[in-house]
């Protein structure tokens, strides 16, 4: 199976765009989340240098991000980079561990490989392992509670595209039928 960032791109636009004006984008050295303005009508989820990684990581940020935050540059997040010291190293991994989760979920339903990203070249020791383990078990607490609705869904695009052979409409239509599921659950629930 080839992993052709172009049907990443057409999964998750597929998917998200009707509903969310929401695009997977192919971007520079950095990643970066950008709502939609009056110079385009879309939200980008822009991910860094055609790294496939680099998709499946950023789409796990927007999966986690709330409506609020979608409204926001960059989810309204601070980013600190390399070099960070050992506390704000700790604070790094709490808030990545969700989406790195998502991003390992994804990985799996791609059936690539996933490496953590402790993501500091600084002077700090970075417990890759320890982190690792953190990821680990958090994808699967997602296993058994379940993951948010746009993660479940386009974790099913991806499974069906990936492992069941589905074309990107099948694939998509797979993860749009598991998106109205848990929507149609959220729904009741509140009523």
């Amino acid at each position: 199976m080839s992993h052709r960032l172009e049907d990443v791109m057409a999964l998750f636009d597929g998917l998200f765009l009707p509903r969310y004006r929401t695009r997977l984008v192919r971007g520079g050295d950095e990643p970066l989340y950008l709502p939609a303005d009056d110079a385009c009508p879309w939200h980008r989820v822009i991910f860094a240098r055609g790294f496939y990684a680099s998709a499946l990581h950023e789409v796990s940020h927007w999966c986690i991000a709330g409506a609020r935050r979608r409204e926001l540059e960059d989810y309204g997040y601070w980013y600190l980079p390399d070099g960070r010291d050992a506390r704000q190293q700790r604070d790094f991994e709490a808030v990545e561990v969700s989406p790195q989760a998502l991003e390992l979920l994804f990985s799996r339903a791609c059936d690539r490989p996933f490496q953590v990203s402790v993501d500091n070249l600084g002077e700090v020791d970075v417990d890759r392992e320890g982190f690792q383990a953190r990821v680990e078990g958090r994808a699967e607490r997602y296993l058994r509670e379940g993951l948010p609705a746009r993660a479940a869904a386009f974790r099913r695009a991806l499974a069906a595209f990936y492992q069941e052979a589905a074309d990107l409409d099948a694939a998509v239509a797979a993860g749009r039928a598991r998106l109205e599921s848990a929507e149609s659950r959220i729904s009741e629930a509140i009523d």
